[in-house]
């Protein structure tokens, strides 16, 4: 068995700055999150930013720690990876689309505050 670990950190302020810019803002969201992930960002109201920072982050980590998986690496897109909260508020990675072959188990870890996101994906290969 091997561990597989990929972690990443973000700005919330250049996530904020992307998503309200007129210009690139929309085709952001469209390209990075799922319908899901924008619907659960934005019902955060004024945290919304720090949401979607951390999904960003999560994604980010997420591939880190794939891409070693993949024959391809470019062939994992944003929007195959979507985070969402179990029923306990616990974040959770689902790879939508990817077949993982020979991973056991995929864990995520994020957080945020008032300036950062960060987020931690581990995961255990057979």
């Amino acid at each position: 068995m091997k561990i597989c670990c990929g972690t990443d950190i973000i700005e919330i302020e250049r996530i904020k700055e992307i998503i309200e810019d007129e210009k690139t803002g929309k085709a952001f969201l469209q390209k990075v999150y799922t319908d899901t992930e924008i619907e659960y960002c934005e019902s955060k109201k004024a945290q919304k930013y720090q949401h979607y920072a951390a999904r960003f982050a999560a994604k980010e980590a997420a591939f880190k720690a794939i891409s070693g998986q993949l024959e391809d690496k470019y062939a994992i897109s944003w929007k195959d990876i979507e985070i969402s909260n179990n029923s306990q508020g616990r974040p959770e990675l689902k790879v939508i689309g990817i077949d993982l072959k020979n991973i056991e188990d995929i864990d995520l870890s994020i957080s945020h505050c008032k300036e950062y996101a960060v987020a931690n994906v581990t995961l255990l290969k057979k």
